[in-house]
């Protein structure tokens, strides 16, 4: 019976140490968060964001994975919603107990996830799409807690070059529509300055409030003194509407775009025939050894076209926040933040996109080497604010294609803004 007891106590006292070996042979995994626009009026780009965060998931996994663990992304649809993006998000965070989340595209889905989970949650925020400047102005604030990172420069940069663009191409007479919200009034208000500083004249700007059955009296009303052309600020589906209204009533047949609306969807509603004079912005990217894979890796995977501005800035959020992981060692938010800087150490090794690559960059890591993370759109470095600056890509619309027609490095950009702020 002794013998026997002390079998049973020996048992028990091996069990912990045990349990505590299996738990180490276990496979774990690493769950980051993802709040992107799948459905709803930017479905588009929350869609191809959604295939690039899959994708650089799948290539820190096939590099070896983060600590010893599976990344995996638990994405979720915002609807293109605030309210919607605030809900999934909360879930993430108070269940699933992420301690990143990648998102929005849109400002409008961002912004709510940063100022009712985010900041107050105390959880990184990384976004491939966000570009209002409001964002700016609440870190200056000391509103996002550090908390708050983009992969796109602010909307105040995309007014400054719009408005060079614009008189590079010798419109020099413009009227505007624009969406009424902080979007549009950010990027018009950044653009009236630069453009009027640089010689040019705008004859009248047009708000409008989103999903109107109609646009007609903000048409009417831009067309009066009969522009150059229409700067037209907006999103692919009401700026459908405003486009197809303008050129219903003989509008000049000249467009300029804000960033996004060289989409499909906006191409094929208006109608090719009318928009071989349109030209745009949007993020552009300084090209790189990164940029070549993503070329070719995201259209093998997802099947749909790498220059997406939302696409290549969803990988390298991903990215970057899995080595900031790597960089902490934990699933410590606040260690991840710091961390976030550290991978793009100008010092570090320099260290691209794919699996191979990010194989090296989590070997360096580990033996605790300084990286720089050169991603899809360039060599980013986040400022206090959680701001990038620049590039900017330039491209218009001819026989129903967008096609690039020049880029605004990040040197040029700065010498743009002093020219602009004389």
């Amino acid at each position: 019976m002794k013998q026997l007891l002390s079998i049973a106590a020996l048992g028990l006292a091996l069990a912990p140490a045990l349990s505590r070996e299996a738990a180490a042979q276990a496979p774990c995994t690493t769950t980051i968060g993802v709040v992107l626009e799948l459905t709803g009026s930017a479905g588009e780009s929350g869609q191809k964001a959604s295939k690039a965060v899959e994708l650089a998931v799948r290539d820190i996994d096939t590099a070896g994975g983060i600590n010893g663990c599976t990344l995996t992304a638990d994405i979720r649809d915002a609807q293109s919603q605030g309210d919607v993006a605030t809900d999934v998000a909360r879930q993430l965070v108070e269940i699933k107990k992420v301690p990143v989340i990648i998102g929005g595209v849109t400002s409008s889905v961002s912004m709510p996830i940063l100022t009712s989970v985010a900041a107050p949650g105390g959880v990184v925020q990384i976004s491939p799409g966000a570009s209002s400047p409001a964002f700016t102005n609440l870190a200056e604030q000391g509103k996002t807690g550090g908390w708050w990172f983009r992969t796109v420069a602010s909307d105040a940069l995309q007014g400054i070059v719009a408005a060079k663009y614009a008189l590079d191409l010798g419109l020099k007479r413009l009227s505007i529509i624009h969406v009424g919200n902080d979007l549009g009034t950010n990027v018009v208000h950044e653009f009236a300055k630069a453009y009027t500083a640089l010689g040019g004249t705008i004859l009248s700007q047009v708000p409008y409030s989103e999903n109107q059955p109609s646009y007609q009296p903000e048409v009417t009303k831009a067309m009066a003194e009969q522009p150059d052309a229409l700067y037209l600020v907006s999103t692919p589906g009401d700026g459908a509407t405003i486009a197809r209204t303008w050129i219903s009533q003989g509008g000049v047949q000249k467009f300029m775009l804000s960033d996004g609306m060289g989409s499909e969807d906006f191409i094929r509603t208006v109608g090719t025939q009318y928009l071989n004079d349109a030209y745009g912005t949007s993020a552009g990217t300084d090209r790189s050894p990164s940029t070549e894979y993503f070329a070719r890796a995201f259209t093998s995977y997802a099947g749909l076209d790498w220059q997406t501005p939302a696409a290549g800035r969803a990988y390298d959020a991903t990215v970057i926040a899995a080595l900031a992981i790597a960089q902490a060692g934990s699933t410590t938010p606040g260690a991840i933040r710091d961390g976030i800087r550290a991978v793009l150490d100008k010092k570090g090794t320099v260290v691209y996109a794919g699996p191979d690559q990010l194989k090296q960059a989590l070997l360096l890591i580990g033996q605790h080497q300084p990286i720089r993370y050169v991603g899809v759109i360039g060599a980013v470095q986040f400022d206090k604010n959680g701001d990038i600056t620049g590039p900017f890509r330039l491209w218009r619309i001819q026989n129903g294609m967008v096609t690039a027609t020049g880029e605004v490095s990040r040197p040029k950009m700065d010498g743009l803004i002093k020219q602009v702020s004389k």
